[in-house]
């Protein structure tokens, strides 16, 4: 085989397709539009007594469900903490009444670990398995066509200019819907296949998530866990996002849509932030060291217009469908078409090999 596997997205799913295909010895090109590997895995790095890697993007992970991200935690050598549930946790109904503290069962709280460095460290080190030169940033793929022999090229805008890649195949390790809306494929694909596309909501891309950093865990010292759940918000679902050592740090999920925080801005969003805070933990978690926001809904190499719309139930992910005449060129990865875990880094990478393997099915069937 003298034409290279094209893979579409340098998150999780596209650098562990590509350091398996490494690993058996295909070459293989990584396209990625942002200016950064890694995907809708963010890990801000922030400075004090301590230096602490926060995540903006996926935390945790569950050994005791999630065997493969357990196992590749393990081959690849990170380091992993606990995250921390112990004390009680809060219940928010309303602005003006007082939290209720609940102290839940032992084993109530699934057990969940997190990276030392954050989850960019799977990110770096999966990537560190790939020969220089792999990866190509600033990368934003525009088309992709096969001709009446079969033979694929990617087309894509790279910095200072336009290039083209000929593929054996191409793996789509982005959001379903980005597939849709952001790629011309010639031939089209099916009609079914890209209505299916459409209607898969993209994993967090109408979420986004608030994280206050503190000089110490102090909610800790009130025998509180950082778990709230609220009914006044904006935050509907708050836990501890501490180093295991050093800082201290609050992140929340927002139950308040993304058209609402698009209308009342950045800075109001953050300033109700701070008095929800303040109002559940007291005044010192009014006055953060720093206060980090990442609206996945404004990220336009996450989100499209359709992701922002709330989900009202968890989505139903698993493989988008028949691709007709494209069904062996094109092979679809990422955590929205796994068929099962979707939505969580375990699924990212269990449609990662199920693509890889299809692709060695194709190949030498």
């Amino acid at each position: 085989m003298k034409k290279p596997v094209i893979i579409i997205g340098a998150g999780l799913s596209g650098l562990r397709a590509a350091s398996l295909l490494h690993a058996k010895g295909i070459e293989c090109v990584v396209l990625e539009a942002r200016e950064r590997i890694g995907g809708r895995v963010i890990s801000e790095t922030i400075g004090g007594t301590d230096l602490a890697k926060i995540d903006l993007g996926p935390t945790w992970f569950w050994p005791d469900y999630e065997p493969l991200i357990t196992r590749l935690v393990k081959e690849l050598g990170l380091q992993t903490f606990l995250q921390h549930t112990e004390g009680a946790l809060l219940y928010e109904q309303s602005e003006n009444a007082r939290p209720q503290r609940h102290v839940l069962p032992e084993g109530a709280v699934q057990r969940s670990f997190r990276l030392h460095g954050g989850m960019e460290a799977i990110i770096d080190a999966v990537y560190d398995t790939l020969p220089p030169g792999t990866v190509h940033l600033n990368t934003t793929v525009k088309a992709i066509h096969m001709d009446n022999e079969g033979e694929i090229t990617v087309e894509a805008d790279e910095q200072g200019g336009k290039k083209e890649w000929k593929a054996e195949a191409v793996i789509l390790a982005m959001p379903p819907r980005l597939v849709a809306r952001r790629l011309a494929f010639s031939p089209s694909l099916p009609e079914e296949l890209m209505q299916s596309l459409i209607e898969t909501p993209t994993w967090m891309a109408g979420q986004a998530k608030a994280v206050a950093v503190y000089e110490t865990s102090f909610w800790r010292e009130e025998g509180l866990s950082g778990q709230v759940t609220s009914w006044a918000g904006p935050l509907q679902e708050i836990h501890d996002a501490s180093p295991e050592k050093g800082l201290g740090a609050l992140f929340g999920f927002f139950g308040m849509p993304a058209a609402v925080r698009k209308e009342l801005g950045e800075d109001k969003v953050l300033s109700l932030v701070l008095e929800q805070l303040t109002r559940l933990f007291g005044e010192q978690a009014g006055s953060p060291i720093s206060l980090l926001y990442k609206d996945w809904s404004d990220d336009l190499h996450t989100a499209v217009k359709e992701d922002a719309e709330p989900l009202t139930s968890f989505p139903e992910y698993g493989p988008p469908g028949n691709a007709g005449i494209w069904e062996q060129k094109i092979l679809f990865a990422g955590t929205e078409t796994a068929a099962a875990n979707g939505g969580h880094l375990e699924g990212a990478l269990l449609s990662a090999e199920l693509a890889v393997s299809q692709f060695f099915a194709n190949v030498y069937k």
